[in-house]
């Protein structure tokens, strides 16, 4: 087994970077296809989230394989090799194994425990049967790491230990008020009508908001969802489809509003939600600054050239009133060359700029080595120290409440900074669950996912010598044939009875040769490092290459007819 997985996610990457690498369903494609082309590389999958991109593939050289996969990531996400390098992360064989049943049972997730991710494995080996692109061994990989998510969740608590993206959303959205009390009554819109807008609607329904309004490009779809919800029997709610066109209408009046499409640019700007919240309130809506709720003062920033107070290179008259041109104040926004520059003049001195960028590719060269070594060492870049939070100063009470779970983003970040607007995105949930309680549970979910990985690894390494014991039996099978016909040649005066009980006896002895052997064999190739017994076996008895390849190929094509019949 030469399994392979090459990714970044939420754990190894910003937000920004995720952001920019995502892949629409047409990309997602390309990638596996030219994944299966590539030289290392026999076979392909691909798990692609809001929060991970996941390259899995059946490489015969790991150093090939993880330069193959890491360019074909970079190339189909539209991200330059050398910065995504940093946040990739790798794993090989039973580590990749390990790392998959892990994701399948919710561990890796931003939510601890949520249960979504199932489906979205499911949805991957769905795309890589329908491209053939998966083999043996990822489709048997991904069909067992179904089945361990599944036994996870029947047999522990995992489903305490988190919730799903939502339902988590939707908490951080009540600012840890009970969310049936936040919800109820409110009007909701949900952009999108894909699988997580329509977890979104059904959860947003169970938590008793009073109506749901569904957007959707396909009108279709949006209006599916809406019948669906509007007929539960688990919900009262009242449920509509609009036109994409009419979001903004319906901005000004939904309470809250959940996006997930996909999108590849913004399906809300700040301008939409500022109008939104201005229709609501008819008050122009204010723009504060992060956590000290100011208003933003924008202001151009101060000019580079040079002014008139002793070559001061400051534009004295964009100086705040009241401040010194040494001061904080007077520098702000200046760009490094003009900074450095005034701080010369600052202290008297001059500088020479020639001799500093003659200087400056040694200091970039050391800094670019270290830089290259941690990540080396440690698989990317680690923060030396977490900033201090902020005191932050209350806000205006929210009039609507913004959801946006789609990667990349449907909501223009700049709302945030919006009054009136509480917005809750991917970045701020990841930021958010990082702290997040751990279950006990978690502890009895890692031992299933252990032994589950040990037993793959068996079964792999059994199946993998299982071709060359069939061969060596088809040769002994030959064998027997072959001495029967010359006895025939020799004895033609035998008659069919004695004819049979020799065959018979001359096949038991072959049997019972071969029987102790293949059986242990088997054993021996199940266990870690076995690989190389089914080597010794050709070896041992001159077994033909092309004999073993054709029966794992006979092998395979069995198990392609038989998952195309399904089941009977």
């Amino acid at each position: 087994m030469s399994l392979l997985v090459v990714g970044l996610s939420h754990r190894s990457a910003p937000v920004s970077v995720l952001e920019r690498a995502s892949l629409n369903t047409d990309a997602q494609i390309k990638l596996l296809q030219d994944t299966v082309a590539a030289e290392p590389a026999a076979e392909a999958a691909l798990l692609a989230t809001c929060n991970r991109i996941e390259l899995y593939a059946d490489v015969d050289k790991f150093h090939a394989g993880v330069a193959e996969l890491s360019t074909l990531l970079a190339q189909h996400s539209g991200v330059g090799l050398e910065e995504l390098t940093p946040y990739l992360y790798v794993h090989y064989e039973d580590r990749a194994v390990h790392h998959l049943f892990s994701v399948a049972c919710g561990l890796d997730s931003m939510v601890v425990g949520e249960g979504q991710i199932l489906g979205q494995i499911k949805d991957s080996l769905a795309k890589t049967q329908e491209l053939h692109s998966a083999g043996r061994l990822l489709n048997d990989l991904f069909q067992q790491a179904l089945r361990v998510g599944k036994r996870a969740h029947s047999e522990t608590g995992i489903d305490r230990a988190g919730q799903s993206l939502v339902s988590f959303g939707l908490e951080q959205l009540s600012a840890g008020a009970d969310v049936r009390t936040w919800a109820r009554g409110k009007k909701a819109l949900v952009i999108g009508a894909g699988s997580m807008s329509s977890l979104a609607a059904a959860t947003l329904a169970r938590a008793g908001v009073g109506e749901i309004v569904i957007a959707n490009r396909t009108a279709d779809r949006a209006e599916r969802l809406a019948q669906i919800l509007t007929e539960s029997d688990e919900t009262d709610v009242l449920a509509r489809a609009v036109p994409m066109d009419a979001v903004p209408l319906e901005l000004t009046r939904a309470d809250v509003a959940v996006s997930c499409t996909g999108a590849t640019g913004l399906v809300l700007t700040a301008e939409t939600i500022a109008a939104a919240v201005e229709g609501r309130t008819g008050q122009p809506v204010a723009e504060v600054a992060g956590t000290d709720g100011t208003r933003t003062d924008v202001r151009p920033l101060p000019p580079t050239s040079v002014g008139a107070d002793e070559n001061c290179p400051l534009d004295l008259a964009a100086v705040q009133s009241g401040f010194s041109v040494m001061g904080e104040a007077a520098v702000a926004g200046m760009d490094a060359a003009t900074l450095e520059q005034h701080a010369a003049w600052v202290d008297n001195g001059t500088v020479d700029r020639r001799e500093a960028l003659r200087s400056a590719p040694e200091a970039d060269a050391e800094l670019i080595s270290a830089l290259a070594a941690t990540v080396a060492t440690v698989g990317r870049i680690p923060e030396h120290r977490k900033p201090e939070p902020a005191p932050e100063a209350p806000r205006p009470e929210p009039v609507l409440f913004l959801l946006d779970l789609a990667m990349p983003r449907d909501i223009d970040a700049a709302v945030h900074r919006l009054a009136g607007v509480r917005l809750v995105d991917i970045e701020s949930l990841a930021g958010a669950s990082a702290d997040a309680p751990m279950a006990a549970d978690v502890d009895q979910v890692r031992r299933i996912v252990s032994d589950e990985v040990a037993a793959f690894g068996a079964a792999q390494r059994a199946a993998h010598i299982t071709p060359t014991v069939v061969a060596l039996r088809t040769m002994a099978a030959d064998v027997v044939a072959s001495e029967i016909a010359r006895l025939d040649g020799r004895l033609p005066g035998l008659d069919e009875k004695q004819r049979g009980e020799i065959t018979q006896a001359v096949r038991r002895v072959v049997d019972k040769l071969l029987h102790a052997p293949t059986v242990r064999v088997k054993q021996l190739a199940a266990e870690p490092g076995g690989a190389g017994y089914a080597d010794a076996l050709r070896t041992l008895f001159d077994l033909d290459p092309e004999t073993v390849a054709s029966v794992s190929r006979a092998e395979e094509s069995t198990e392609k007819n038989a998952k195309n019949r399904g089941p009977a």
